[in-house]
């Protein structure tokens, strides 16, 4: 669990990382500062992703699913990947800086599910993979949409370019849970779910 001080950290560096690409000046509360310093937690290596929404509607999306890179310097590359490199969205642009909000998604150590039909639809985070292909779904996603279990699993294997009941011709599935805490809501730091 991350402590709400340190969610607030995260965000800040998140924030402050878009600036400093787009040469705005963002002042951070100095002990929010001191914490990306001196928390041990930034340095354990951990999957995240960095969600941007612009009024609401998505602004960009992208995250290391394994623990690859710390978890400061993983929020720092993924918050530019998100606002500079997602495909689906022209590049940020200083004039929508102060429009958006940011979510950030912690995730755990990725294990195998073996049967779908223990999926918690809020809880699980999912990755479908098959020849080649693989599709992850945050925890959040099926419950933003509205999605039931069954429309959750099949959207996974839609998202890896696979028809929906990939799972039924062997794909594989596994899953993960994630922190999910934004500024939009005030760093909601009981939130389990994991776009």
């Amino acid at each position: 669990m991350l402590q709400r001080n340190e969610q607030g950290a995260l965000l800040v560096l998140a924030r402050r990382t878009i600036a400093d690409r787009l040469r705005l000046e963002f002042i951070a509360p100095a002990e929010l500062e001191e914490l990306l310093l001196t928390s041990p937690t930034f340095s354990e290596k951990r999957g995240a992703f960095v969600t941007l929404y612009k009024k609401g509607a998505l602004r960009g999306c992208i995250g290391y699913i394994e623990a690859i890179e710390p978890l400061a310097e993983a929020i720092r590359e993924m918050a530019l990947a998100a606002a500079f490199r997602d495909p689906r969205f022209p590049p940020l642009t200083a004039d929508e800086f102060d429009e958006i909000d940011i979510e950030i998604s912690v995730l755990s150590p990725i294990y195998p599910i073996e049967d779908p039909q223990t999926v918690v639809v809020g809880e699980h985070g999912l990755i479908v993979s098959y020849r080649g292909r693989r599709g992850l779904l945050l925890p959040q996603v099926p419950v933003e949409q509205g999605w039931d279990r069954e429309t959750f699993l099949q959207h996974t294997c839609m998202k890896a370019g696979l028809p929906p009941d990939a799972l039924e011709q062997g794909a594989q599935l596994e899953g993960f849970t994630a922190i999910v805490f934004g500024e939009k809501d005030d760093l909601h730091s009981d939130a389990q779910s994991g776009h």
